[in-house]
């Protein structure tokens, strides 16, 4: 088993693990393009110097710069500057190539569909691709199953839905177990706000919201995490990829973070998929489906015992997931607009100009008064988001 390896966002938090799993394994996986945003060239080349790949992306930066440290250092990659770099990345390999899309925000949906046309297997750690663009993203498929996701809740998901089913390969979970299934449990830690109320977090700053219990990630996913905004992408993501109704998705505080989500059976059976939190587990998987590598990292050490709980959520307090719902319900463009706003939103919080609980509730507004588009193009969906940023941004302007 080898592989060719796009991997979009390498400088990120997804990019540089996926990295480590290279590194453990580099007669399995070949690096063929390393792709990101800009705003870290230095690390970006680090790693283009160890990996040695064909090509390197950066979506802005300083073309000649860029070429001339890496004449300095070595490096004999082709470089792609640019806005449609990273898309260009993501379309360059074929159907034995793996795309990995570690790349944060829905400015990742148009690599995903590169990915996907191209005929790679795409390894999706990129959730808002789904959230924005689920109609596009179905046409674009070429195949059942070239997707295999990377974020932990929805590999866990797949793992359940898959066992003893290695000899199909690819074979999509739905096809094979969405008859069988009742419901699909995510797992969410909690976040740093567990237990509180929202009189509890109304002078909430930067710094605790960033401030994760469990998992190091992105500032963007963090404070999505705090929220619970990140558990309602995942619920849209888990419905686009599973087919499964949004009201037969669950969500389950778990702040142990071991198990990683459950399927329920119509009969009343459950699997969980468990293991310590590290995202190592699912990037790797994802690249050696339907085989697993080797060592990993450390399963749960069951002989020294172990307490887990699990919590209903506060939807008075963490209203995100229900928000998610109806934005699922309402049209195949409100899950965009949604996506749009929140992002808008969180970067106004993290820069000190929208109180904490204003997030969630500045993007209920902006998602009610969208008006659907029942069958989306691209155009469409971009025009979509565009409309959500510009009325988020009146909305926070108006508190002023």
């Amino acid at each position: 088993m080898s592989c060719r390896l796009s991997l979009l966002g390498s400088t990120g938090s997804i990019g540089t693990q996926a990295l480590d799993v290279v590194r453990a394994n580099p007669t399995i996986v070949r690096v063929e393009a390393l792709a990101a945003g800009g705003s870290n060239v230095d690390l970006l080349l680090e790693q283009a110097q160890e990996f040695q790949p064909r090509v390197i992306a950066v979506a802005s930066g300083n073309e000649a710069a860029i070429a001339s440290e890496m004449r300095e250092r070595g490096i004999e990659a082709e470089l792609w500057v640019g806005a449609d770099a990273i898309v260009s990345a993501a379309g360059m390999l074929d159907d034995d190539g793996i795309v990995l899309n570690g790349v944060t925000g829905g400015v990742g949906l148009q690599p995903t569909l590169a990915a996907l046309r191209s005929g790679a297997r795409l390894a999706l750690a990129n959730k808002e691709s789904l959230v924005v663009g689920a109609p596009l993203v179905r046409a674009a498929m070429r195949r059942p199953g070239q997707i295999l996701p990377v974020d932990s809740e929805h590999s866990a998901i797949f793992q359940c839905l898959v066992p003893g089913r290695h000899e199909k390969g690819l074979t999509s979970p739905v096809v094979t177990g969405r008859s069988e299934v009742g419901h699909l449990v995510l797992t969410a830690s909690g976040g740093p706000f567990r237990g509180k109320k929202r009189a509890d977090l109304r002078h909430v700053s930067a710094a605790q919201a960033l401030n994760h219990p469990t998992w190091d990630m992105g500032p963007v996913v963090t404070i999505n995490s705090s929220t619970l905004m990140n558990k309602g992408l995942e619920l849209i993501e888990a419905h686009v990829l599973f087919d499964i109704d949004p009201s037969d998705i669950k969500a389950v505080v778990h702040p142990q973070s071991i198990v990683h989500s459950m399927v329920t059976f119509k009969d009343g059976a459950t699997i969980a998929q468990a293991s310590p939190p590290d995202m190592r587990l699912p990037i790797a998987l994802s690249l050696s489906w339907p085989q697993r590598l080797e060592h990993v990292q450390q399963s749960v050490k069951w002989d020294e015992g172990a307490s887990w709980t699990f919590e209903p959520v506060d939807n008075e307090t963490f209203p995100a997931l229900n928000l998610a719902r109806a934005a699922v319900s309402a049209s195949p463009t409100h899950p965009s607009v949604m996506n749009a706003s929140n992002e808008v939103c969180v970067d106004a919080f993290i820069h000190g100009d929208l109180p904490y609980l204003d997030i969630v509730d500045t993007v209920a507004k902006v998602t009610e008064a969208h008006e659907g588009v029942a069958e989306p193009d691209l155009d469409d969906i971009l025009n979509a988001e565009a409309w959500a940023r510009a009325k988020t941004k009146e909305l926070i302007g108006g508190r002023v």
